[in-house]
Order: C-alpha cells, then sequence, then structure tokens
C-alpha cells in the first residue's frame, strides 16, 4: 500500500500544500513548531477519520478560516483510492472515498492502515487506563470490523446508562425498566469486547515480546495481560450488583469501559520499575507489533509514521530500526527531523527512493 500524494487547505499551521511522495521513504525536516508533526497527523486523518492527537476536532481548522480539508490518493495493488476528509464549523466531519460520502465513517477503518511512532508514546506507560483502552481498542478496530461496531454501540448505550443516571438524581425519580432495557442492551456488546480483547492478547503479546527482545537486547520478561471484570463473570448480574453504587456515583462503575492492559517487567509494573530506556523500548515494540499483525492480516504494509524520533531515541534503538528499514520490514515511511545532515547520514544506504521536504512555518517543498 502506498500513499501517492497529499492536498492540504486550511490543515492546522497550512493555509495550503500539495506533496508527492516517494514509494519508500519521506523525510520532513523543519525547526520545531514548523508543522511537521501536522502533516504526519493529515497522513493519520486520511487513515483512521481524526487526529492522532488531544485536542478538538475544530482545532484542526487553520485559524482564521471555518473549515479544513485533507486529500490523499492511495495505491492498493494496483488500484487508486482517493479518499478526503473535511470539517467545517458547524457542520460534521465528511469523508469521502472515490468521491463517494460514507454512509457511516466507521466503514472506513482499517482500509489504509497506519502505524504512528511518536514522543507521546510513553504515554500509554504513564497514563490512565484509558489511554491504553483507547490504543488497543484503535489497534482492534483497524483489524476486526465487528468489534468498532460493537464498541461504537455500547459507547452509546453507555451514555445514555450514565445520563440516566443522573437524570435519577437530579429530579429525585427512578425508572426501573428503562434502566433493566438499558442494561439488556449493554450486555451483549460489553461481553463481546471484552472477549476480542483477551483473545487478541493472546496473538498479540508472542510478537510483542519478539520485537521487545530485539530493540533491547536485554534479559528483563516482558508482558501485557488483560485486567476486566469479564469475560469470565456475567455482566448482567455484576450491573445489578454495582446498582446501588451506580446510583450513588451517577455513573456506570462495572464493564469494559474501566477495563486495563497491564504492562509488565519481570513481573512487575513497568510504569514503576522500568527505566526510561526500557520505557521506550517497550512502547517501540508494542508499536512494531502493532505493525507485525496490521501487515499479516490485511495482506499489505501498512504506513509507518515516525515522528521526531532521532531526537528522541538513542543510538541504539534508531539503529535497531533502521536495520529492520533497511531488511524492508516495513513499506512507505514518513519522518520528521529537525537536522537535514542528521537524517541524510542515518538513511545513508538505506534507500534508493528517498524524498526530502523542507517545512518552514507553514510551507513545505520538495527539496531532494
Amino acid at each position: 500500500m502506498l500513499l501517492e500524494n497529499l492536498s492540504l487547505l486550511y490543515f492546522k499551521n497550512y493555509e495550503e500544500a500539495a506533496l508527492s511522495f516517494s514509494e519508500h521513504i519521506n523525510c520532513f525536516i523543519g525547526d520545531n513548531g514548523s508543522g511537521k508533526t501536522n502533516l504526519l497527523d493529515a497522513i493519520y486523518y486520511l487513515s483512521i477519520t481524526k487526529s492522532a492527537f488531544p485536542g478538538t476536532e475544530l482545532q484542526s481548522i487553520k485559524q482564521g478560516e471555518d473549515f479544513f480539508m485533507v486529500k490523499g490518493r492511495f495505491e492498493v495493488e494496483g488500484n487508486k483510492h482517493t479518499v478526503q476528509v473535511s470539517l467545517k464549523q458547524g457542520q460534521k466531519k465528511t469523508v469521502t472515498h472515490n468521491k463517494a460520502l460514507y454512509e457511516k465513517m466507521s466503514d472506513h477503518i482499517g482500509r489504509f492502515p497506519v502505524v504512528l511512532i511518536s514522543p507521546y508514546d510513553t504515554d500509554l506507560i504513564r497514563e490512565g487506563s484509558e489511554e491504553r483502552r483507547k490504543y488497543f481498542d484503535s489497534l482492534i478496530s483497524q483489524l476486526h470490523h465487528p468489534y468498532l461496531e460493537q464498541l461504537i454501540q455500547y459507547n452509546y448505550v453507555l451514555k445514555q446508562r450514565n445520563s440516566l443516571l443522573k437524570q435519577f438524581a437530579e429530579r429525585h425519580y427512578f425508572d426501573r425498566d428503562y434502566l433493566n432495557i438499558l442494561n439488556e442492551q449493554l450486555v451483549a456488546p460489553g461481553e463481546l469486547l471484552a472477549q476480542e480483547r483477551q483473545k487478541f492478547l493472546e496473538e498479540f503479546v508472542p510478537i510483542f515480546q519478539k520485537h521487545y527482545r530485539h530493540i533491547s537486547e536485554s534479559s528483563e520478561e516482558v508482558s501485557l495481560t488483560y485486567k476486566s471484570q469479564l469475560p469470565d463473570a456475567d455482566f448482567a448480574q455484576l450491573l445489578q450488583q454495582a446498582e446501588r453504587k451506580d446510583l450513588a456515583l451517577q455513573r456506570t462503575t462495572v464493564g469494559p469501559h474501566k477495563d486495563d492492559f497491564v504492562f509488565l517487567m519481570d513481573g512487575n509494573p513497568v510504569k514503576s520499575f522500568g527505566s526510561q530506556g526500557q520505557q521506550k523500548s517497550f512502547v517501540i515494540a508494542l508499536k512494531l507489533a502493532h505493525f507485525e499483525v496490521i501487515a499479516e492480516r490485511q495482506h499489505h504494509k501498512p504506513l509507518l509514521l515516525l515522528d521526531d524520533i532521532f531526537d528522541r531515541l538513542d543510538e541504539k534503538r534508531i539503529t535497531q530500526l533502521m536495520q529492520m528499514v533497511a531488511a524492508h520490514t516495513f513499506g512507505q515511511i514518513f519522518l520528521t527531523d529537525t537536522h537535514l545532515e542528521r537524517t541524510d547520514k542515518i538513511l545513508s544506504g538505506l534507500s534508493e527512493s528517498i524524498r526530502r521536504f523542507e517545512v518552514k512555518e507553514g510551507t513545505v517543498k520538495l527539496i531532494a
């Protein structure tokens, strides 16, 4: 799979931009704050239909404008696919594929997969369980569309149930029949999410462990476990047992939205016992396993986005990654860096197909 070109209009700090890409390595070179990462985020939008980074959708619109547009053409097994993502203030975001509007944007997820390695990845370790759930939900959704549909359904009913619990408290009434209906609607998708998460980890963990050994060249044992009240328990029964607590707290306190993915090193939490280097190796191994699983399932390699890794990683880990690039483990790569000389030195001899772009304050031009 290749991204042949990218067009931007009023996206973040870009008024307008049009780029054509190399089939192997594409480098965005510029100072911090110039807009390099925004180009990676535009590519991410074309794949996932939303930003890779925290913030509201409206923040992706250039200041002073009222809409943005991101457009790109993919090539997959000889077939061309044009994808466009647009958002106008006061309107819903739209996503089109070959000019046809998706009825459900979820139908797009997984068609043009992408993997991003960024300085923020260690937030998966440092932050709370919500970050880890979002990460694995996004990954599984790219691989298994029924999972995404059930996740959307679960979140919709969960929002309704939480709203009802707040109404009970604010209006001083209780409607057990309505609550039971929402409980019933929550159970089936909730149980499926827990089962699929556990099933996915069984496949994912050995691949992740392989990549960690390669990246770190160390002897510690790493693992991932799924911490959940399900799938072995009866979800309907858990909801009934938690009813009094839910009413008091005005929110749903049991279910897969409370689950966690626990990151372990030699049986201990990586957050507490892993060094900075070990934590970086851990999240890089996660992303490399992410890449491999998608490549195997989709039968084509996802786009790989590398954001400022030359600034953030030590020489050993960069060398390991570049060895994989040299071995053509990856397909098309997009990376950012602040120094052209450093980029050229690291990439020297790795590929005959490298395209370099200079990024300056929201403008981008081809330099080689």
